[in-house]
């Protein structure tokens, strides 16, 4: 397919623009003559039609979750309800501006009010702040917040977070951005976090423990109150990461597990599609030891009227200019309100059962390593494939795409060899369910008896597999104007 650059026609795009009504505007005297462009912006020169055209047919070659399953790990890629997208879209909140004075704008401050309220809710968090872009922006505010609790005691000393080995890689990521020492801890043979491993890493060093429950491997953390009181007992405090509340969600509580802080994916857990470069949302939530160190401005009622608080000097600050990305906000609030409190927890049970439904039917097919209930998800591997045949986790994933499915994570967590990380959300249907399970099994069958078949995968696409690495090595991510363009 050729590029809109490639499809340009010198003239093809004449548009009669009547002459400016206003003086011409000297913009020298404003930037200064060194940052004006030499020559002409080079934008392609297509016709309307032709546009549309290419723009369409673009379209076409996009995936998502209206156009079928989506099983990526630790991503939720669920279908997500139009009405949502209708009440964002409504006027009297789509058209609303961010310096409106408050009295105009309470029927907005009140749905912010309203979903922090219910996050606490469903978290057990005592506040929250809707400020976060998105998760890893989440955890970013929440380890600031850690930071600034510590540093107020006076416990300077504590340069260091705890994560696991199975974590999702903007934990050790968002923790060294803020200035902390990263350190690894252990998972059991169980798929867990090592107690033995993390008792011998505290200390007054260790400013708090990331973690993620139930974790990356889809597995619930048994012990988690053992954890929560090890890392309080040594002064640290517990960050949940909520990448993978929608499996708990409305039925265990993260506060009432012990953590102090946590982030949830609005765009993610709540109904609003994620993925696609779009906008997301990290609320945070803090108990009460950690609310005066929450962003401002805060949304709080007084009477009968809700405002926009500033007064909190010990406050991070703000972590997003106004106030979070209101039309995902108010995605999530219709989510919630339809769901109500037994809907949100039957969304919960739903994705439990598929992971484990899911997983039941390929254990003869594929590895699983930590073969017991599972989650939300669960992680099989292409061992049995890789040590047989030489086919991979990868070359799994790409047979996948001839047969119309996205490919589910693959290669994650790094602790497990060839990972096929899984997780088929609750809106999916059993029928379709049973189509995916027949279709690993057939590409199962394939690596056993034509391995070359599935080696060479996909087949049946726009295009045939790439050259993944030279992709990442040289990219080319511009297009640039030759003389014969």
């Amino acid at each position: 397919m050729l590029l809109i650059f490639e499809k340009s026609r010198r003239d093809s795009n004449k548009m009669n623009i009547p002459p400016a009504d206003v003086d011409p505007v000297d913009i020298t005297q404003t930037i200064g003559e060194e940052y004006l462009r030499a020559g002409e912006l080079p934008l392609p020169d297509v016709n309307e039609v032709e546009a549309v055209r290419h723009y369409t047919a673009l379209s076409k070659r996009a995936y998502g979750v209206d156009d079928g399953f989506y099983p990526l790990g630790s991503c939720t890629m669920k279908y997500n309800p139009k009405i949502d997208e209708w009440t964002a879209r409504l006027p009297g909140l789509a058209g609303l501006h961010p310096y409106q004075p408050v009295e105009t704008v309470q029927g907005a401050l009140q749905i912010m009010h309203e979903t922090g309220q219910w996050l606490c809710e469903i978290t057990g968090m005592d506040e929250f702040t809707l400020q976060p872009a998105a998760g890893a922006h989440g955890e970013m505010t929440g380890v600031m917040m850690i930071k600034a609790y510590h540093r107020k005691r006076g416990d300077e000393g504590r340069n260091t977070m705890l994560v696991p080995d199975s974590a999702h890689g903007t934990n050790p990521a968002t923790a060294n951005v803020v200035g902390y020492k990263v350190v690894e801890v252990k998972s059991d043979e169980r798929g867990l976090v090592d107690l033995e491993d993390l008792k011998s890493k505290l200390g007054p060093h260790v400013a708090g423990l990331m973690l993620t429950n139930p974790n990356t491997l889809g597995l619930f953390e048994e012990n988690i109150l053992e954890i929560s009181r090890l890392v309080h007992e040594s002064g640290g405090l517990l960050y949940y990461d909520g990448a993978n509340l929608n499996a708990i969600m409305g039925i265990a509580r993260p506060g009432d597990m012990g953590f102090d802080v946590v982030h949830v994916n609005l765009h993610k857990t709540f109904g609003t599609p994620h993925g696609g470069g779009g906008p997301g949302s990290g609320p945070v939530g803090v108990k009460k030891h950690l609310a005066e160190f929450l962003p401002v401005p805060r949304v709080v009622q007084r009477g009968e009227q809700y405002l926009l608080d500033y007064d909190y000097p010990d406050s991070i600050g703000k972590v997003k200019e106004f106030y979070g990305n209101f039309g995902v906000i108010v995605k999530a609030y219709t989510y919630m309100r339809a769901l109500g409190g037994e809907g949100l927890k039957e969304a919960s049970r739903h994705a439990v059962l598929n992971a484990n439904y899911v997983k039941h039917h390929l254990r003869d097919e594929y590895h699983i390593p930590f073969d017991r209930l599972c989650k939300h998800e669960f992680v099989a591997t292409a061992r049995h494939q890789m040590d047989a045949s030489k086919v991979s986790a990868l070359d799994v994933a790409k047979s996948l795409l001839d047969y119309g499915y996205h490919p589910p994570t693959i290669y994650f967590p790094l602790i497990v060899r060839e990972a096929l990380m899984i997780e088929p959300p609750e809106t999916e249907s059993r029928e379709r369910l049973d189509d995916f399970i027949a279709v690993m099994k057939e590409i199962a069958r394939a690596a056993r008896e034509n391995p070359e078949q599935v080696k060479s995968a996909p087949h049946h696409t726009v295009v045939r597999r790439l050259d993944e690495v030279k992709a990442a090595r040289t990219p080319l991510v511009r297009w640039e104007e030759t003389e014969n363009a």
